[in-house]
């Protein structure tokens, strides 16, 4: 394994604290993720029909999503600005075990990067407070930045006990 996860700190400012958690999660996945092959990646633990490639193209798509789209109100990456969601509203999840652990990866990490680099800019303009260019399908109000890093993380650790379980059933790896 290369992924090296690092522990939150315990007595830092809101933000700091945030994104040590966000960036946890991130590693969690990687690390739950890490050194499968393509088989492996697409296997399912039934009677689910989740796979670890399929939550890395879930998480690269709501990094995308949350930020690039919701935030601040452009086009999702490739390639999630293209697919065909009518079509197959679980592309993502249908899509992904035809990609190999390298696309995969590649896909997650520049979702992440594209992520970071939006979320250093916006702490900068307006902190936590700072609010996104669309509003909520369902109060009809804009999500802080705050919000959404919470969400985030909440969104990484469900997904995080899912990959548990199915890592676990592929080799017998566990582990926090």
């Amino acid at each position: 394994m290369t992924t090296r996860r690092t522990d939150p700190p315990l007595a830092v400012d809101e933000s700091t604290t945030l994104l040590a958690f966000l960036d946890y999660h991130r590693d969690t996945l990687r690390l739950k993720t890490e050194g499968l092959t393509q088989a492996q990646l697409g296997a399912t633990l039934p009677p689910g029909k989740l796979t670890l490639a399929g939550l890395l193209k879930h998480m690269a798509l709501v990094e995308s999503s949350w930020f690039s789209e919701v935030f601040l109100g452009e086009s999702m990456m490739a390639p999630f600005d293209t697919a065909d969601w009518d079509a197959d509203r679980d592309w993502e999840f249908t899509t992904a075990p035809q990609d190999s652990p390298k696309q995969l990866r590649e896909l997650f990490d520049e979702a992440v990067s594209r992520s970071d680099a939006i979320i250093r800019v916006a702490l900068d303009l307006g902190g936590l407070d700072g609010l996104s260019a669309k509003e909520s399908r369902h109060h009809k109000e804009f999500f802080s930045l705050r919000w959404i890093l919470v969400h985030m993380i909440e969104e990484y650790a469900r997904h995080n006990g899912h990959a548990d379980l199915i890592r676990e059933s592929i080799d017998g790896v566990t582990g926090e």
